[in-house]
């Protein structure tokens, strides 16, 4: 899915970014489709525009890209857990994935 100047503000929004560089821009962009791709090789498919489920999805995507755009100068020690409700999120997207057929 593209990032579209509309999911783009959007993202920016939820990141707090208001006048973001050329360089955040891409990177944004860059967490964005790798957020989208780990949702999909979850099994999680991109739900209807308008939805509910569809605006748990988004939410997913923007937990995973300010996660992971926080995180890229950081030094890590120890283990990162992961936010459990991030994880309850992720797991009632992949429950009510519509069944193929159904």
């Amino acid at each position: 899915m593209a990032l579209t100047d509309e999911r783009q503000a959007g993202l920016l929004a939820y990141c707090r970014i208001e006048e973001p560089t050329a360089e955040e821009l891409l990177t944004l962009e860059t967490l964005y489709d790798a957020a989208v791709g780990y949702l999909e090789g979850a099994g999680v498919s991109l739900p209807p525009e308008g939805t509910p489920r569809r605006a748990q999805y988004d939410l997913a995507v923007n937990f995973m890209v300010l996660r992971d755009f926080d995180l890229r100068d950081a030094e890590v020690a120890g283990a990162i857990q992961d936010n459990p409700a991030f994880r309850r999120l992720i797991t009632q997207l992949k429950l009510t994935e519509p069944r193929e057929g159904a």
